[in-house]
């Protein structure tokens, strides 16, 4: 059976998980038990609007990550506690958190020109 056939709460095996994260998740990887990210941030300011992003995000699905804030990062790990290991609910709260996280509306077509490339107004430090 292959990854995207698994059902809701079925555990991915780590071949399949570092499989799924390569393709699908290029800046997460799989550690002791969770699939992470480490985002980096330009200050405390910054920081605190990602954590409460994620927490957002994860409240909305019902699923919740561990945190691990600092001044200038956060790094989210997931894992379904009640199934004890990584399914679809991970990677598809992972993949909105990366799609919010890491939007850049300057690189899109319309209006919205996202933060100037100026020190004092920088954000997020994206990959």
């Amino acid at each position: 059976m292959g990854w995207r056939e698994k059902k809701q709460e079925e555990v991915y095996s780590e071949e399949e998980i570092n499989h799924r994260l390569k393709e699908e998740l290029p800046h997460w990887f799989f550690k002791e038990g969770w699939i992470r990210r480490k985002y980096k941030t330009s200050g405390w300011k910054s920081t605190l609007m990602v954590v409460n992003t994620v927490g957002h995000l994860s409240e909305a699905a019902f699923h919740h990550p561990d945190l691990t804030v600092s001044y200038a990062f956060v790094i989210v790990k997931l894992m379904n506690h009640a199934a004890k290991g990584i399914t679809n609910k991970d990677f598809e709260l992972a993949s909105k958190i990366e799609q919010v996280v890491m939007w850049q509306p300057g690189l899109e077509e319309g209006d919205l020109e996202g933060t100037p490339d100026d020190p004092r107004f920088k954000y997020i430090k994206y990959d």
